[in-house]
């Protein structure tokens, strides 16, 4: 039973989600043979407080980067 686990953050529309399960899932059925049912998909949604590189979190980045 593959499952396949994204971690993104969060803001995405649901749609832009459910496209990505949809070929994510493709995705493994086809390079792996795996069977569609036995399939598992998680996609995780962070906050941008929540989700640092550099010691700095994407939305100190995105205060930064917003009088560019």
């Amino acid at each position: 039973m593959p499952l396949v686990e994204v971690t993104l953050t969060e803001g995405r529309e649901p749609g832009a989600i459910r496209a990505l399960i949809h070929e994510v899932h493709a995705a493994v059925e086809r390079s792996l043979g795996a069977p569609a049912p036995s399939i598992r998909v998680i996609v995780r949604e962070v906050p941008r407080t929540h989700w640092a590189a550099g010691d700095q979190t994407l939305a100190e980045r995105d205060e930064i980067n917003k009088g560019d």
